[in-house]
């Protein structure tokens, strides 16, 4: 199974919990056994999975993310977003999650966090789950 999310992103930086679009859809498969491949196809956004339960967490680490990689640091990169191709990559572009008894097996404070560092755009996030 296959499935495509859609996203608009509202700033340049930004984490967007998509933890209930991802639920949904592998609740919606019938899968109750197997794995859930997230994956971004752009080289300046990731995805990660961290803590949901306190909105403080991704400010924070957008934060650090910007000290250690700053927008301008005189970069050749001639589109100008060297930095988001950077903080992407540092983020990665998948994430896997164990699906059991027909939902994500995330710890109970994880949420799924869709990364953004060239925005705001439209983006895309595919979904595979594999059944076991």
């Amino acid at each position: 199974m296959f499935e495509e999310l859609s996203i608009r992103t509202g700033a340049r930086d930004q984490m967007l919990d998509i933890t209930t679009d991802v639920r949904a859809i592998v609740q919606s498969s019938g899968i109750t056994s197997g794995v859930c491949y997230i994956y971004v196809p752009h080289t300046t956004a990731g995805i990660t999975i961290n803590e949901n339960a306190d909105a403080s967490v991704t400010r924070d680490i957008l934060y650090e993310l910007d000290k250690m990689v700053p927008w301008n640091d005189g970069y050749r990169h001639m589109e100008g977003n060297s930095a988001a191709h950077i903080k992407a990559s540092m983020m990665g572009f998948s994430q896997m999650v164990i699906i059991r008894n027909g939902d994500l097996q995330l710890g109970a404070w994880q949420g799924i966090y869709f990364c953004e560092f060239d925005g705001p755009r439209n983006r895309k996030v595919f979904v595979k789950i594999i059944p076991s």
